[in-house]
């Protein structure tokens, strides 16, 4: 459906295209038998699980993608997982689960929605926190996944949220927004870095014959095949994510340096919550005790100590057979009468006394096995590639050279919002704005230096909590209050957004769609209590409302030029008197229309067209929700869309 010239994406006609998306969905992270309010505590039944159904059952497919279509998206970024796919063991595919993922996928294509698969994980697993990777896995390592909680190892919500208490936000057991500080803690340093290091820095690290960075990407690469020989025949299949968030593990770490926050050294933040070294997880992972001071926001949300804890108190490895540390053998350190000693403190940071780079060293390599495994099957096939989000902190971008038809899917939020939940609509926001042009200008920035002649963009994931404020909205939404103030918060602060990526011609594909999404604050989309689903099943109304089952369809079901007869240079639109603004470059050798995405519940009375700057015709069909306009020669064409 889609392909790349340079910094742009086109379609088969050759004109400029903008994908406007969202992301399908967020209860994909997790089995349907772990789904409710009171999933089971622990995951002994890791092999046996299965994802069919998720995103939806298949006879709702229809209901789903017709609505998403109906609001003007034009693109998914269909989730699946490695546990997904391979759950049973190495090598045992869920042919099931294949053939309900390729069935989703032709049912998209009937609906004109264009496709590209994120295998997702975030904090490695849902044993460690999210969703990703298979539970076999730890144990192919060498890893006792059922020793993990009690060895503090990780912070999981089924281990550590009391699901029978009535409090639906327990900041004292399980804080909200508090999934990530896993990334710090001892099963995700060491999965992290045994899947881009493990070659480096532990060769002797084996998992049967291969190396354990050899066992763990060949393993992963090819679930990531076995998705894509079954999808290959598929017209709306753009191609692949490399791999959702990647983590950095403990690379560019001091062994026993602490730290405050993000530094030169280091990308990952410092979560509020116990303050881990590397020192400290390989410690408590071997089964020792750790006793690290506990970090916590003060004025002006900066880090500060504000006690400490003892970590593993029991004494409880997470090695199987206490094996031994492939680290500790490696000589980062070693266990001398009891106490812990570092050996090597930059064993993270320097490799045979040169700086080690994560991003060059151990990316691109990746992204180039990705690219080859995917092109193996489909040679046209897209790879949208992602870096950790959190080197953007320090200014990186991607390694060169990345692989030829690379696409920039970098995600981006407003970390202020989705930490605290919160967003006043009658407060001025123009700072607010100009930090998204800022900040999202610079990852557009990061595509056009991708390759000569630049990369498209597409921003994989953003979007907005919609348990805004404690849950107002939900509350006023249960009271039996209905339109759209109810969402006022949330269209605003959307609206912010999309203004900021119209004003930059970005595409993006917005987090997210559950179809499984509930106004609960336990629940959500399904998922450690985020709830960022701009679909909820408790906000359906009637059959031929286009907003049943939306939030803030203000904020995100808007005008935009979805195809351009030759580049389009400008877009904005100005929500308050619904007018959208438009300038196309008109390439004379392209005869297909510019296409307008014009909503018609916005639209109710008809749309108003004017063009100048070269000579046009337009037309509406409300039924497409699409208006055309067709230049009759090269030139600078000037669109102007307001209501009837």
């Amino acid at each position: 459906m889609f392909d790349i010239d340079g910094p742009r994406f086109v379609d088969a006609q050759g004109r400029h295209a903008i994908l406007r998306g969202v992301n399908l969905g967020g209860d994909t992270k997790i089995p349907l038998s772990h789904a409710g309010s009171n999933p089971p505590r622990d995951f002994s039944d890791h092999r046996d699980v299965s994802f069919v159904g998720r995103p939806f059952p298949l006879d709702e497919a229809d209901e789903h993608l017709g609505r998403i279509r109906g609001w003007g998206f034009n693109v998914l970024r269909l989730l699946t997982t490695w546990e997904a796919v391979e759950h049973a063991g190495p090598g045992q595919y869920d042919q099931n689960y294949l053939d309900y993922l390729t069935a989703v996928c032709a049912k998209a294509n009937a609906h004109g929605l264009a496709v590209f698969i994120d295998f997702h994980q975030d904090v490695w697993s849902r044993m460690s926190g999210g969703d990703g990777a298979p539970g076999w896995v730890f144990e192919a390592v060498g890893l006792n996944l059922a020793a993990f909680d009690a060895a503090d190892a990780v912070h999981v919500m089924q281990q550590r949220y009391d699901y029978a208490s009535p409090e639906r936000r327990q900041e004292d057991r399980y804080p909200m927004m508090s999934w990530p500080r896993n990334y710090q803690m001892p099963v995700n340093g060491v999965m992290w870095t045994a899947f881009f290091a493990g070659a480096t820095l532990t060769p002797d690290w084996r998992v049967g014959e291969r190396n354990v960075q050899d066992f763990l990407q060949e393993t992963y690469l090819g679930a990531m095949r076995a998705v894509a020989e079954r999808l290959r025949h598929l017209p709306n299949i753009l191609g692949f994510d490399s791999l959702n968030e990647p983590g950095l593990g403990w690379v560019g770490q001091k062994l026993s340096q602490r730290r405050v926050g993000p530094d030169a050294a280091s990308a990952m933040p410092v979560w509020p919550g116990p303050s881990w070294t590397p020192l400290d997880g390989l410690k408590v992972a071997r089964g020792l005790s750790a006793t690290v001071p506990v970090m916590a926001r003060g004025e002006g949300r900066a880090m500060q100590v504000a006690g400490e804890t003892v970590l593993n108190p029991g004494g409880v490895s997470i090695w199987l057979e206490d094996r031994p540390d492939p680290f500790e053998v490696a000589g980062a350190w070693s266990l001398i009468n009891g106490q812990a000693v570092a050996r090597d403190e930059d064993f993270f940071r320097v490799h045979e006394g040169r700086a080690l780079d994560h991003e060059h060293d151990f990316m691109a390599p990746f992204f180039a096995r990705v690219a080859a495994t995917i092109r193996s099957v489909r040679e046209d096939w897209l790879l949208f590639g992602e870096m950790c989000p959190y080197l953007m902190l320090q200014g990186k971008t991607f390694p060169q050279p990345m692989p030829q038809r690379t696409v920039n899917a970098s995600h981006w939020y407003d970390i202020e919002i989705l930490g605290t939940k919160s967003f006043d609509p009658d407060l001025p926001h123009d700072e607010d704005r100009q930090r998204y042009a800022f900040q999202l200008g610079f990852i557009r920035a990061m595509g056009l230096s991708m390759r000569d002649g630049g990369a498209p963009t597409l921003i994989g994931e953003f979007g907005i909590p919609y348990d805004l404020n404690h849950g107002e909205a939900f509350e006023r939404w249960a009271e039996g209050e209905r339109g759209p103030g109810v969402w006022r918060a949330h269209s605003q602060a959307l609206g912010a957004m999309y203004d900021a990526m119209d004003g930059l011609l970005l595409s993006s594909t917005q987090w997210n769609y559950s179809a499984a999404n509930a106004n609960d604050l336990r629940i959500g989309d399904g998922w450690n209590q985020e709830d960022l689903s701009i679909f909820s099943r408790d906000q359906t109304t009637a059959a031929d409302d286009p907003a049943s089952g939306s939030r803030a369809l203000e904020g995100f079901s808007r005008p935009y030029v979805q195809r351009g007869q030759g580049e389009i240079m400008a877009v904005a639109f100005d929500a308050a008197s619904a007018c959208l603004t438009a300038t196309i470059k008109v390439d004379a050798t392209i005869t297909a229309a510019t296409e307008l995405f014009v909503p018609s519940w916005r639209y109710p009375n008809g749309v108003k067209v004017e063009v100048s700057g070269v000579a046009a015709q337009w037309s509406h069909d409300e039924d497409a929700q699409v208006v055309a306009v067709a230049a009759e020669g090269a030139g600078t064409l000037q669109i102007a869309l307001t209501p009837a």
